[in-house]
């Protein structure tokens, strides 16, 4: 395929769409660094067309994806080898697990690709008017009780300690703390 100057003008379009985006979500990103289901969630609530910024960007992303089906300069930037969001993900499961806070025997990896490929297509079920946010939030919930299963992030509520969300021993995967731009990314829907 012959890139002309407007073809590359989309893709850098898209590059630049994706950097803006990402800037926004790690900026929106609120959490408490001692909460991996806390900080999990907010990543995956990226994905959700929660306001006019989000539900825009996903119908932009969806349109862009769709035509990249069909043209290798706009999928490339879809398919980055790295995985750098589902990375992201499955470091905060793995740091979970070491401090043993996570239901026992599970794949990071597996986990992670089924939360962002769950939220992301879920996203787009809420755009359709397929569900609801509040149900697609729910289902989110539900599978991360799963993941957290046994741990007091199981629970929704405040934990018996009084404490908002902190899990002893538990602490972010030091790359992933302030979610520095460029270390993980993937937060603005691209490679």
């Amino acid at each position: 395929m012959k890139i002309t100057v407007k073809h590359q003008l989309l893709v850098d379009a898209l590059h630049l769409l994706h950097d803006h985006n990402e800037r926004i979500a790690r900026s929106r990103i609120d959490h408490d660094p001692a909460d991996p289901r806390a900080l999990l969630r907010a990543v995956l609530e990226e994905f959700l067309p929660v306001d006019a910024q989000r539900a825009t960007a996903l119908r932009v992303f969806a349109a862009y994806y769709a035509r990249s089906l069909t043209d290798p300069a706009l999928a490339a930037v879809f398919l980055a080898a790295e995985q750098p969001l589902e990375r992201l993900v499955a470091d905060l499961i793995e740091a979970a697990q070491a401090a043993g806070h996570t239901a026992p025997g599970l794949d990071a990896w597996r986990e992670a690709d089924l939360l962002v490929s769950g939220a992301v297509g879920l996203g787009g079920d809420v755009l359709h008017g397929r569900r609801t946010l509040a149900d697609v939030r729910r289902t989110l919930d539900y599978h991360l009780d799963k993941i957290f299963a046994g741990t007091r992030h199981a629970r929704r509520g405040p934990p018996a300690n009084g404490q908002a969300g902190a899990v002893s021993g538990w602490r972010a995967p030091e790359n992933t703390r302030a979610l520095p731009p460029g270390k993980h990314r993937g937060i603005g829907y691209t490679q």
